[in-house]
């Protein structure tokens, strides 16, 4: 596999729309193993890296079946996208009818779920296989905007021959993920694109700003729901004695009864009725309610400590923490943020110090207090896991750290230095 130059220049400060030559060159001399005239991107070459480890073609890609018409309807149904489809529609599809171009959803798979805009673009999409239930991810097409956007989970605009399949040098590409505000799950990417000879500067921001819009009004929702369930739980508490919380099915507490308000309370990934130990308020009981949880918490048993922790990194969306000891097991997902955190203090066991974490995230050792804050939330989470001065896995704790079986895969969407250090 060729070596990829990615550190030394940046393509971005060109103006793309006088850059396709130059783009073409770079792209063939870099998979060529030769030296470019100008590096890529650091996103655009990494991204071409994974699509040479993954055996894309780079002339024609991989063409996957496209899913049937009953299973795009069923993931259509499953995805909260569908609520904020109104949303991208109005923000969206006005300005890629004017500009020749089409806008796409997809869920986290690259699965094309929705498609609109230009009739005429949407047929030169039907030639390239860019229809709805095509596979859009890196490891089918290579290098896009909606596939790599999946992977660093940030938005991107990718032109020309950044494309790693020649086939699709002809267009551009602006893409935003979205994130359900209730758990910060990846949904999937909201993307215009379109010939590149059109291509504009500002379309990645208008992608992004209008993402953000779609994400707000999930949130809005979520809020609606957590109102509803403390009109059902509120009668509830008020009869029970000692400690009691109701939580929606992602933890975020709607009313609380014998003990200090809790923001949110860290749910295992599966969660059951009946005694279930949670590190953050020791042994409890759970009772379904509509739309969540009553919690009974068991105030006189202090939370046994841990024996175990797994932090489970092999699968770049779905990195899962598990905690286990005398009381049983625990897991949950992490954030993006959180899964960098626990990755470095599992790779520096005898512990780091605020300032030397927000150089490993940020390269900034400045940035201490917002490295704090996000490590009070966890230390809620993971009570008796995580000890700080300097801030570390307790002891006795038995770690076990699960990396991918590829290291470019260890967090594709981080930028920090450590694990940017760690990958390559």
């Amino acid at each position: 596999m060729a070596h990829l130059p990615i550190g030394l220049g940046r393509l971005d400060t060109l103006d793309v729309r006088t850059s396709a030559h130059l783009l073409a060159s770079v792209r063939e001399a870099t998979l060529a193993g030769d030296v470019p005239p100008r590096p890529p991107r650091v996103v655009i070459g990494e991204s071409w890296t994974r699509a040479l480890s993954s055996g894309v073609d780079p002339d024609n890609g991989r063409r996957g079946a496209p899913l049937s018409t009953d299973e795009i309807e069923q993931r259509r149904q499953a995805t909260a996208l569908g609520a904020v489809l109104p949303v991208l529609r109005d923000g969206l599809v006005p300005v890629a009818e004017a500009a020749w171009h089409i806008m796409v959803v997809t869920d986290t798979e690259g699965r094309v779920l929705w498609r609109d805009g230009s009739v005429a673009v949407r047929r030169s999409a039907d030639r390239l296989g860019f229809t709805e239930g095509a596979s859009w991810a890196e490891d089918m097409v290579g290098t896009n905007a909606i596939g790599t956007a999946l992977v660093t989970r940030t938005p991107l605009q990718v032109h020309s021959a950044e494309h790693f399949v020649r086939s699709h040098h002809g267009w551009t590409c602006a893409a935003a993920p979205l994130h359900d505000p209730r758990d910060g799950r990846l949904l999937g990417v909201v993307d215009i694109s379109g010939p590149a000879a059109t291509v504009h500067p500002a379309t990645l921001s208008l992608v992004s700003a209008v993402a953000r819009v779609a994400e707000g009004e999930l949130r809005a929702g979520h809020w609606a729901a957590v109102e509803r369930l403390r009109s059902i739980a509120a009668p509830l508490l008020a009869r029970i004695e000692g400690q009691a919380l109701a939580v929606d099915r992602n933890g975020w507490t709607a009313a609380v009864t014998g003990m200090a308000p809790t923001h949110r309370v860290a749910l295992p990934v599966s969660v059951r009725a009946g005694q279930v130990w949670l590190p953050s308020l020791g042994l409890c009981a759970l009772e379904p309610l509509p739309g969540g949880w009553l919690i009974r918490v068991n105030g006189r048993e202090r939370p046994p400590a841990a024996s175990r922790v797994v932090l489970d990194l092999s699968r770049p969306r779905d990195c899962v923490v598990t905690v286990s000891g005398p009381a049983g097991g625990w897991a949950q997902r992490l954030s993006p943020r959180h899964a960098e955190l626990l990755f470095v203090l599992a790779v520096h066991r005898s512990g780091r110090t605020a300032a030397q974490l927000a150089a490993d995230l940020f390269g900034d050792p400045s940035r201490a207090v917002t490295v704090r804050a996000e490590l009070s939330r966890l230390r809620r989470n993971l009570a008796g896991v995580l000890a700080h001065r300097p801030y570390r896995f307790a002891e006795g704790v038995d770690v076990e750290l699960v990396r991918p079986p590829r290291p470019l895969d260890l967090l594709p969407h981080s930028v920090a230095p450590a694990v940017l250090a760690a990958r390559h």
